[in-house]
């Protein structure tokens, strides 16, 4: 009989509900969702099926403890009563990566993590009958989270973040994280059927990542994770079995009309070479445009876009201008959909149109905003039609 785990996958805040639907979707068992991350139950083989498919994750991370702690001493007993043993072998190189506090007497990342450490130490040299570990083995790195004096201890089983594909070397001043690009179409009514424009498209991620959902291409299939080398967890005939349902879902071959625009040149040969490091630059037309000639001919389609927002208090004065553009751009294509986000707050003053939903988000440390203009339903498809007329 397998063994199962509580497994947590953190995401950005405010994309909780696609992270849920990414899991359930995966067959596996929701036990939680809070800010930030989702809790789920899953065995061996999930934490790598969890690696390899989830599109919105940050990462997966394998829990294993939970308790209150409002002094440094109840800290390290906490720590201390986790039967690390059953994790980590006599060889493992293990350390507190990140730890973070909200609303709890504990509040020195630092602190935290030196405090934890020792404790760890205290109960695998007791487990292991030894003096000393040489932490030459194997990578175990903590991530702890502290909410109201409440510890909750996961081991990170990713290692590079999981918005990190293996596909993007190239960027733009202000890239959307993959992660995060993936949760905002999959916050949309798009699917592979239908016209997908971003007019923005600076590094590629929306159209790459649009399209690598539209091949059913799973996003960790290109890169590697730390718990790869977890022998003493994780088969590998686990990893084998999760790249190869990867591989056996993969529709390469699927017809798409997406598309990314950009005013720079340079940005455009970037773009490009992105989507063919990822595999996809087969499925995208890219084109150098200004966002006053976005224009297209058929109906239904979307615009999916991260629109510049003035970084830099030189480049505000220009937004009024360039809201404007896209309002009217928008508004010459027809019965399309508009979903943008932005940290510039007068958007829909300048867009001219309220959005019909208005999501917070916040990327990074950053508030920004998720507009939806949604535009009417196209009628039923009828067989063998490729995409709206």
């Amino acid at each position: 009989m397998k063994k199962t785990f509580e497994l947590i996958a953190p995401c950005h805040f405010g994309m909780e509900a696609v992270l849920k639907r990414e899991i359930t979707d995966l067959g596996y068992d929701i036990t939680a969702v809070e800010d930030g991350r989702v809790t789920f139950i899953g065995d061996d083989e999930a934490i790598c099926r969890a690696n390899v498919f989830l599109r919105t994750a940050e990462r997966v991370l394998l829990k294993v403890g939970c308790f209150q702690a409002g002094t440094f001493e109840e800290l390290f007993q906490g720590t201390k009563a986790i039967a690390w043993e059953d994790y980590i072998p006599q060889d493992g190189k293990f350390w507190v990566a990140k730890a973070s506090s909200i609303k709890s007497k504990l509040f020195s990342p630092s602190d935290i993590q030196s405090v934890m450490k020792k404790a760890m130490v205290e109960r695998m040299k007791k487990s292991y009958g030894v003096e000393w570990f040489e932490e030459k083995g194997s990578s175990y790195p903590l991530r702890v989270f502290l909410y109201k004096d409440q510890v909750t201890v996961g081991i990170d089983t990713t290692g590079d973040s999981l918005h990190k594909r293996g596909y993007r070397t190239l960027t733009s001043k202000a890239p959307i994280t993959e992660t995060l690009a993936a949760a905002l179409i999959m916050l949309t009514p798009w699917n592979r059927d239908r016209i997908l424009v971003d007019p923005f498209c600076g590094s590629g991620t929306f159209v790459i990542e649009a399209a690598m959902i539209a091949a059913n291409m799973a996003p960790g299939m290109n890169r590697s994770f730390l718990s790869e080398e977890w022998k003493n967890l994780i088969p590998r005939k686990c990893w084998y079995d999760a790249m190869d349902e990867a591989n056996d879902l993969l529709e390469n071959d699927v017809k798409v009309d997406i598309q990314g625009y950009d005013i720079d040149p340079d940005i455009i040969k970037a773009a490009k070479s992105n989507a063919e490091a990822a595999g996809v630059d087969h499925m995208i037309h890219f084109q150098q445009r200004p966002v006053s000639a976005l224009s297209h001919p058929k109906k239904y389609g979307f615009l999916i876009t991260n629109p510049p927002y003035g970084e830099r208090l030189e480049d505000k004065k220009d937004l009024p201008e360039l809201y404007r553009q896209i309002g009217e751009r928008y508004k010459a294509l027809d019965a399309w959909s508009l979903y943008m986000i932005t940290a510039y707050e007068d958007a829909e003053k300048y867009i001219g149109r309220k959005a019909d939903k208005n999501r917070k988000i916040y990327n990074g440390m950053m508030k920004t905003y998720f507009y939806q203009f949604m535009g009417p339903k196209p009628p039923k498809r009828k067989t063998g039609d490729s995409f709206e007329k």
